[in-house]
């Protein structure tokens, strides 16, 4: 009797992955939005503690569920350390940035971070880049200068300070992704690669703690279910989903819809929080946008002959 494969693979993205796939960036896009209206019912480094433990616990409980073995020595340790420490640190730049900034800017700026993947990837692991991905890379820095000139969203609550964190997110979380390629991590389990990170979120939340502000500024219902979406909705289903569809579909079809995330960023701070949309917003969406397609595109086979 035949025995069924344990997974099925996928050589293409389906209808119902690309659904799926659409679905996951709305709702990365609604989590700038989330983060934003729970500032103000708590700090945004106790945010980072609070979703972050809350979302490994729902990890951990899949894993057990699943079965999924999670302390087999595989000599991650190290380099699952470092890359804890670094998303904290990033997850730090981002809570704080984005209550300094709009969430449109926040976005755009933080979702630059495949832009310094390639850029650190022709440095530290001999991936060269190709005159296709150089120019997906001059249109995202094309629109970073849109981003930076844009004074009227600037002054809608955005700081130069907000700016800069949320861009140094962006620029962590790329340094995060070399890591993870140039050691083990990238042959050990997602869900325990993400609880690397969700626990580096937590230390470095733990020691930044003592010198920010109150952790509870106004206990209400909003705020409260906001960080429960982050933490169970977004940490602990929409990842653990994503995982699942990098295990049976091709990344790189996956990868090609990344540009809707800050799409769906940009649109969701103007519909939701009233965040002014002006021309250079949208000018820099078009050129990150275009930047992460071209980059994202895969090569063409040459045919044999």
């Amino acid at each position: 009797m035949a025995v069924a494969p344990a997974l099925d693979r996928r050589d293409t993205v389906d209808l119902a992955a690309a659904a799926i796939m659409v679905g996951l960036t709305l709702s990365w896009g609604l989590n700038y939005v989330a983060a934003k209206i729970s500032y103000a019912g708590y700090d945004p480094v106790f945010l980072s503690i609070a979703r972050s433990i809350i979302g490994g616990l729902c990890v951990l409980g899949w894993c057990r569920w699943r079965g999924i073995r999670l302390f087999t020595p595989d000599k991650t340790l190290v380099a699952g350390l470092v890359v804890g420490v670094l998303f904290g640190i990033e997850f730090l730049f981002l809570y704080v940035g984005l209550e300094h900034t709009t969430v449109a800017r926040n976005t755009l700026l933080v979702n630059t971070m495949p832009f310094w993947v390639l850029v650190g990837g022709h440095f530290l692991l001999d991936e060269r880049i190709t005159a296709r991905k150089l120019l997906g890379l001059l249109l995202a820095f094309a629109g970073l200068l849109a981003v930076f000139s844009d004074k009227v969203s600037a002054g809608n609550g955005a700081t130069l300070t907000g700016d800069l964190l949320s861009l140094g997110a962006g620029i962590l979380w790329a340094l995060t992704s070399i890591v993870i390629k140039r050691s083990k991590l990238a042959e050990t389990s997602a869900e325990k690669l993400l609880l690397y990170q969700l626990a580096g979120a937590i230390l470095v939340g733990v020691v930044v703690m003592p010198f920010a502000g109150p952790p509870v500024r106004d206990f209400a219902a909003l705020p409260t279910l906001a960080l429960l979406f982050q933490a169970v909705y977004v940490v602990a289903f929409t990842y653990v989903l994503w995982f699942w569809l990098l295990r049976r579909y091709p990344a790189s079809g996956l990868s090609s819809f990344t540009f809707l995330s800050p799409v769906f960023g940009v649109l969701c701070g103007a519909v939701i929080l009233n965040e002014p949309l002006t021309v250079r917003i949208f000018l820099a969406l078009g050129l990150i946008a275009a930047g992460l397609i071209i980059v994202n595109r895969p090569a063409r086979k040459l045919a044999p002959v």
